[in-house]
């Protein structure tokens, strides 16, 4: 599905809180998540020095993102079941935070894994 230039920048524009909403329903409608690829997935680090992996509900909004040290960066699709089945378990295992909807300028909201799988699943149940 295509998002238009007009949602993107109503989206981007919105605080952390907000994208983190708008992500969970786009993701638990789509059933993919997107990260930004290079010979790895891109991370980032939390202001409290915790490694961070970052998420975007659509492919545009990771696409805006992959500058400065993303630069190259390709976005890259991830389905629903193996983001839950085996991304979120990974981070869990090795401390890293995922990293939802971060913008050109702002850093994602970044909440424990097992809040993440919470909010997806409680809105899996609207389906």
């Amino acid at each position: 599905m295509k998002i238009s230039p007009r949602q993107v920048e109503a989206v981007l524009a919105s605080p952390g809180v907000r994208r983190f909403e708008h992500f969970i329903k786009v993701v638990a409608d789509w059933q993919e998540v997107w990260g930004l690829y290079r010979d790895g997935w891109a991370l980032a680090v939390s202001d409290d020095g915790i490694t961070v992996f970052p998420l975007w509900p659509a492919k545009e909004y990771a696409q805006l993102c992959a500058l400065n040290e993303w630069k190259g960066f390709e976005p890259r699709a991830i389905s629903l079941t193996d983001c839950t089945d085996v991304l979120l378990p990974k981070l869990k295992v090795e401390g890293v935070l995922p990293g939802v909807f971060f913008t050109p300028t702002s850093k994602g909201v970044t909440p424990p894994v097992d809040e993440l799988r919470a909010a997806l699943e409680a809105e899996l149940q609207n389906y």
